[in-house]
């Protein structure tokens, strides 16, 4: 199987592709990839990225650039970088990619818990999160072609410590559990699902 990974030097993303590899072609690409280079808030960049990888079975994202930061500083331009980043950019990925990707192929898109469960700081996050959570369903019953959509919504992770603070108790999802999330929607047959890895 032939799968993309955006967002591939990432930490989820590098972790993905390191398993996948084993078993998969992989096609990693993000923003300071020199061979794949891809930014996901540019269309013009995502078709380029999908007009040189060609045909392929699954995209993965694990990319969604988004706001993190203080109530009092989120304003219109603030807020502007979760819906062109983590909304748009992972919305444009399916509504272009639907015409490169392999009949019966699937994509999976990156949410979170903050969707369902807010933090402090995570607005712009929340709100992204809960847009591309409603498009997901949607595309699920128009996609043509045995076509499939699914989202990964993790709470933190486990290799993030930095983001601990911000999510108190919470337990953090271990990589592994990621890692089958993401199989769960890439390899399954389930569509318009939000899958929570736990």
């Amino acid at each position: 199987m032939k799968i993309i990974v955006v967002g591939a030097s990432g930490t989820m993303g590098t972790y993905l592709c390191n398993e996948f590899e084993k078993e998969h072609q992989v096609v990693r690409t993000d923003r300071g990839n020199a061979e794949l280079p891809l930014d996901i808030t540019s269309p013009e960049s995502i078709e380029n990225m999908y007009r040189k990888v060609g045909a392929f079975d699954a995209l993965i994202s694990t990319a969604g650039p988004s706001f993190v930061g203080l109530w009092k500083d989120l304003d219109d331009a603030a807020f502007r970088k979760g819906v062109e980043g983590k909304m748009m950019g992972q919305i444009n990925l399916v509504l272009i990619g639907q015409h490169y990707i392999n009949p019966k192929g699937s994509f999976t898109l990156i949410t979170g818990a903050l969707t369902y469960e807010p933090q402090k700081n995570f607005a712009n996050a929340s709100a992204a999160n809960a847009a591309v959570e409603g498009f997901v369903r949607a595309a699920a019953i128009e996609l043509e072609r045995g076509i499939r959509i699914n989202a990964v919504s993790p709470s933190v992770i486990e290799n993030s410590p930095h983001y601990f603070p911000f999510f108190p108790g919470e337990i953090p999802v271990t990589m592994k559990q990621l890692e089958y999330g993401f199989r769960k929607s890439v390899f399954g047959a389930n569509t318009g699902q939000i899958i929570k890895p736990c």
